[in-house]
């Protein structure tokens, strides 16, 4: 994963540029290698670690969504947050965001769960950790990709203004930290998974409207969130 085969925008390479010469980012590389080494499937695919990145230039990102790791089943990830590849059934977080969207803006719920059509509008969704190992979650959370994510969301939060932040769940909230509230939006709410989400911290957030809302204030086009 040298930084040459990373598939990344432009835009990204610049901002980050500095991230990737860190000792810490050559430590994630050297760790998934050694994965690969001694056999262990890793997800997403390796020209899908960054399609976040890939998909949302640091120019037009108008929305962040923070996942916390890849899902870990067979061609589930492809390196955007609670999205699936096309011809897998939407995960049960994914499910409950769907059922929000339809109650807050009348979304008829897709059958897909593939998430590429936000991502290239403007939707940034970035998972806190890039990688994991196939069947075993969050087992790259200490490789070292929080601290190279956190400096994406600083980078944002720096750089940028008028970003519309949707912090779900107490993993999310807690990047309310890296995040300029005078200069972006932030909104917050329990997660969409069923545990949460059945005991009311999700359902009736409105945040897929109230985003809008934020946009268009703003002169910026909103999303269209239907699949």
């Amino acid at each position: 994963m040298s930084q040459t085969n990373i598939k990344i925008d432009e835009s990204w390479k610049a901002v980050l540029n500095d991230e990737f010469q860190q000792p810490y980012f050559a430590e994630i590389k050297k760790y998934l290698v050694q994965e690969k080494q001694n056999g262990q499937t890793i997800y997403p695919p390796g020209s899908l670690i960054f399609n976040a990145f890939d998909s949302t230039p640091f120019d037009k990102v108008k929305v962040v969504i923070i996942g916390q790791d890849p899902y870990h089943g067979p061609r589930q990830a492809h390196g955007l947050c609670f999205s699936v590849m096309d011809g897998i059934s939407p995960p049960p977080s994914l499910e409950n965001i769907y059922k929000e969207l339809h109650t807050d803006i009348g979304m008829t719920i897709p059958k897909s769960g593939n998430l590429q059509k936000w991502a290239d509008q403007g939707v940034f969704l970035l998972n806190a950790c890039l990688t994991v190992r196939a069947h075993n979650a969050n087992s790259h959370k200490n490789i070292g990709w929080h601290k190279f994510t956190d400096a994406v969301i600083q980078k944002l939060s720096e750089q940028r203004e008028g970003i519309v932040f949707l912090l779900w769940g107490g993993f999310a909230k807690k990047k309310s930290a890296l995040i300029d509230e005078i200069k972006h939006y932030v909104l917050t709410s329990g997660h969409p998974s069923p545990l949460s989400a059945n005991r009311g911290y999700w359902f009736g957030n409105k945040h897929f409207s109230k985003t809008n809302e934020l946009l268009k204030k703003q002169g910026l086009s909103p999303i269209d969130w239907t699949l």
